[in-house]
């Protein structure tokens, strides 16, 4: 097929047909393809639609997971639950909002679409809110790497890394060190690579790693219950006092972030050989993630109870009571650690391109300046190194990111984007769904965000002196 005049519903079914992209703010801040000198495209003729899911269901299930047992202390199973399947649903109607105005005003990125909606400003805001959060998750999986590997204390208790359990302490598989290496023989190579799709493979085998992770605790778990050793869990919250029902609404970060994926959306689908698939491989991939997290909160809740820590992995560091137990800990912990190396690049990516866009908007395409490509990806592996090794929990980096940067992402913007309503095609339905969410997740941040502050100075009632 030729790069000649096509009637525009041809254009829309395949990307081999698009013609070179003009750079606006509406295009994406990186090219859909990868143009050869002379203006014409090389092998890549589009992702698949298998490829597309895995990069999404990668982009999703992160870090966020190893939180959502503790959720269930928090809420109960049965409200847990469904609170997950709830915020898969709202997660879907916000991204089908934002592909419908994307498709209407021709914008190729989540950065374009704002910036048609409320201007320069209104896209420097997406930029800066999907930097905030996109830093935030990958210093949460640095933690939880460190805390896998090297070990972590929680409420006086030690709980030991793999390599301190098999080798012992040493200053050679201490957090920093270890971070430090992982950082620059796992992160450094797979965050130099230019195009999404390439991270295909990659995001397989990180699925698959989750799925290794998911198996051996329902594993466990179902064991324990035959043998008549797992408690009877809480299957509603424990309201109290006011405080206690504030409380519930510090889950809300936490959940938000589990399903955090719009900045990616607008990527995976410049890059689909067959753009009409990607609401089916939205819907896949919110599907296949939203089983994986109710069957991680379930199974994980069960077996550890009220003793579930914030990063379930860390629990895994005890005896279980089954046999080969020191083997499947290290099986579990090593194979999600494994998962959340994968996982880095995927989210690494938008962050990236979301920062040359907020620094060097009018600059060349990012993949086409190594100088620029090489400094940013520096800088941003740097930062993310550092707050690895001096933010103490991943409930605190949830808490900051998922109340305010992630809501923004998830919920926020796109129902504003659909309020603004510049080209008339949002239905009373749209608007009250926008004006629903905005509210919900307006209040909910806010009163999550008091919750922990009122812990937190409760904690130290000295340093109010």
């Amino acid at each position: 097929m030729t790069t000649g005049t096509l009637k525009p519903s041809k254009e829309k079914k395949s990307r081999k047909s698009k013609r070179a992209v003009v750079v606006n703010e509406k295009s994406p801040l990186l090219p859909t393809k990868k143009h050869e000198a002379d203006g014409g495209f090389d092998e890549f003729d589009g992702a698949s639609f298998s490829g597309a899911v895995f990069n999404l269901s990668t982009t999703i299930v992160g870090a966020g997971i190893m939180a959502l047992p503790a959720t269930m202390k928090i809420l109960g199973l049965v409200v847990g639950i469904a609170m997950i399947i709830f915020m898969a649903f709202l997660t879907e109607a916000s991204i089908e909002l934002l592909l419908r105005y994307s498709r209407t005003s021709k914008s190729a990125s989540y950065a374009g679409l704002m910036g048609d909606a409320f201007g320069k400003y209104g896209r420097m805001l997406i930029q800066l809110c999907v930097i905030v959060n996109n830093v935030g998750v990958l210093v949460v999986y640095m933690i939880i790497i460190g805390d896998v590997l090297s070990g972590t204390t929680s409420s006086g208790i030690h709980h030991a890394g793999v390599l301190e359990a098999w080798f012992g302490q040493h200053w050679w598989n201490g957090r920093f060190v270890i971070l430090l290496f992982t950082t620059l023989a796992v992160f450094a190579p797979l965050a130099s690579l230019k195009r999404i799709d390439s991270l295909g493979y990659t995001s397989a085998l990180s699925v698959a790693l989750a799925i290794v992770f998911l198996v051996i605790t329902v594993g466990i778990t179902v064991f324990k219950l035959i043998s008549g050793t797992v408690l009877m869990p809480r299957l509603f919250p424990n309201v109290t006092d006011l405080t206690s029902f504030f409380n519930l609404f510090t889950v809300v970060p936490v959940l938000v972030t589990a399903y955090i994926c719009h900045y990616n959306v607008h990527s995976i689908d410049n890059e689909l050989e067959d753009n009409t698939q990607i609401k089916p491989v939205v819907r896949t991939a919110l599907s296949l993630c939203s089983s994986v997290y109710i069957l991680t909160s379930l199974f994980g809740f069960l077996l550890f109870g009220d003793a579930t820590l914030d990063d379930v992995l860390s629990n895994f560091d005890t005896d279980l009571g089954i046999p080969y137990s020191s083997l499947l800990n290290d099986v579990v912990r090593v194979s999600y650690a494994a998962h959340l190396m994968l996982v880095f690049p995927i989210v690494f990516y938008p962050l990236r391109i979301n920062l040359d866009g907020l620094l060097f908007p009018s600059a060349r395409p990012l993949n086409s300046d190594n100088l620029r490509f090489a400094s940013l990806s520096i800088g941003l592996i740097a930062v993310v190194f550092l707050g690895a090794n001096f933010i103490p929990s991943i409930w605190d980096a949830f808490q900051f990111t998922g109340a305010t940067a992630a809501v923004c992402i998830g919920f926020i913007f796109p129902a504003a984007v659909a309020l603004r309503d510049r080209y008339g095609i949002a239905t009373k339905r749209d608007k009250i769904l926008c004006i629903f969410m905005i509210v919900l997740a307006i209040f909910s941040s806010a009163v999550a965000i008091y919750s922990d502050t009122y812990a937190l100075f409760k904690k130290n009632p000295t340093q109010r002196e």
